[in-house]
């Protein structure tokens, strides 16, 4: 068991020292977020002429309401982010070599997958202390309460972007996935605004973002700022995080998966 733990150490420190030089990363990830939160919210508030209902019953700003959604959109990039790094170390070879080490093939994948998950609730925390300075905040059990949250969504939005370096084949071909993959996953949501919000616009949307394992993700996160518990967001979100990896596993034996295929 020892060597399982240390093998998950050296990864988990490989993706922060990576994390630490790429500094245009860190900033990008925040800049994004807080464009949205500082000057679109207010756009978006006064088209949509929101009044937001949060889980408990009182009327809040719309800048307070899309905060988990800009959460969410954290660590959506980040898992790209390190779909991106999958597709890189396996071109260079990094990633063959540690896939031929004694350890099971599973477990070092899942090591990558913790390793993305924890590097995105480090950026979701600096978020929501920049939102706090800003005059955004939560209360202190809502900061304690929602990092199970953070981890569950950001596994398995880290699945997904492990999934998709199983069938991505070269680095030119990132963009236009991750473009095809992010954008419907974040619109097609409860990030910017509530789905009854979007009932009224079009049933088919609806469902649409009700099916979508990241506005359960985003519920997951809001419930716990609010310091309550979703079952069925954590259940959903959960499950499909299953699924996910279970896909990326699959793709990465070399046995039966897509990475045999490609030859």
């Amino acid at each position: 068991m020892n060597r399982y733990l240390i093998a998950l150490q050296a990864i988990v420190i490989r993706e922060a020292l990576r994390f630490v030089h790429q500094r245009g990363r860190f900033i990008a990830a925040l800049v994004r977020p807080l464009v949205w939160l500082l000057v679109f919210a207010a756009g978006f508030r006064a088209a949509l002429g929101l009044s937001i209902t949060p889980p408990y019953q009182t009327y809040i700003s719309y800048e307070i309401y899309i905060v988990p959604g800009l959460c969410g959109m954290i660590l959506l990039f980040n898992g790209m982010q390190s779909s991106l790094g999958m597709v890189y170390d396996r071109e260079m070879g990094s990633m063959r070599l540690l896939l031929t080490s004694p350890l099971p093939r599973w477990w070092l994948l899942v090591s990558r997958l913790i390793a993305g998950a924890v590097i995105s609730v480090l950026q979701v925390y600096t978020f929501l202390g920049i939102a706090a300075i800003y005059g955004i905040r939560f209360s202190w059990q809502g900061y304690f309460l929602v990092l199970p949250a953070l981890i569950v969504a950001g596994l398995m939005l880290g699945a997904l972007g492990l999934a998709l370096s199983s069938v991505i084949k070269q680095l030119e071909n990132f963009a236009g996935v991750m473009n095809f993959v992010i954008f419907p996953m974040f619109f097609l949501s409860s990030a910017l605004y509530p789905l009854w919000k979007m009932a009224e616009s079009s049933i088919l949307l609806h469902n649409i973002c009700a099916l979508n394992p990241f506005t359960h993700a985003v519920e997951l996160i809001r419930f716990a700022l609010y310091s309550q518990f979703n079952l069925p967001a954590l259940i959903w979100t959960g499950l499909s995080g299953a699924i996910l990896l279970a896909i990326a596993l699959w793709g990465y034996d070399p046995a039966r998966g897509l990475i045999r295929r490609k030859g």
